[in-house]
């Protein structure tokens, strides 16, 4: 009984995050990442992302140029990187919920948040904005990196400033990355990060079984 009350706690806080989404227009302007090096911001929409997705990770000269400077570094060509970012995972919202709000989870998030944050927040609202991120994402039971930048719920920053940020991410998939670009590039570590929540999904056997009438 417990741990279907548990299950529909974590369903709940999960789809209550619904009620927050912005509308599409919003979702369109918003940025994606602000690649912030010393004193110098470059911008990247979540239009520029999706226009590159949509082309199958064709760079062009109108491909927005911090993009291109992104996909040059993480360590992956183009067209791997586009597919990647597309590729979709099967999950569960509420065992997506379950881990994320889970200690192991916030300490997941923690990690994953090591140079990428909010702008304005940065690492206070950290854990909190990748967290509705994914969640949003995983409501229909399928979750993507662009499903999630698509649901970022603010304009998020990639640091190097300043000694107290590198730049650098955590790459979750320890082992399946080589060399520097592919295991701290902020493209490459959002190619793993799906399939790494999808793996630490916290599932129970009472929750996976449907719900039995009471006659």
């Amino acid at each position: 009984m417990l741990k279907r009350i548990s299950a529909g706690l974590a369903a709940g806080a999960a789809l209550s995050s619904l009620a927050v989404l912005p509308v599409q227009a919003e979702i369109n302007t918003r940025s994606t990442v602000r690649w912030n090096s010393g004193g110098a911001v470059y911008t990247t929409k979540l239009k520029d992302f999706q226009k590159f997705l949509k082309s199958g990770g064709e760079i062009t000269s109108s491909t927005n140029r911090a993009l291109a400077a992104g996909v040059n570094n993480s360590g992956w060509t183009a067209e791997e990187i586009a597919k990647g970012l597309s590729k979709q995972y099967k999950v569960n919202v509420v065992y997506v919920a379950r881990f994320l709000y889970s200690k192991k989870g916030y300490k997941f998030l923690e990690n994953q948040t090591k140079s990428y944050f909010p702008y304005w927040g940065m690492k206070k609202t950290a854990v909190q904005a990748l967290r509705s991120a994914i969640v949003l994402d995983s409501v229909d039971g399928k979750l993507s990196s662009a499903g999630i930048m698509k649901m970022l719920p603010v304009d998020m920053r990639l640091a190097d400033t300043c000694g107290t940020f590198d730049g650098a991410q955590n790459v979750c998939a320890k082992g399946k990355c080589q060399g520097d670009q592919q295991c701290t590039s902020l493209l490459s570590w959002y190619v793993f990060l799906p399939a790494c929540v999808q793996a630490n999904q916290i599932k129970d056997k009472v929750a996976a079984r449907p719900v039995r009438g009471l006659w």
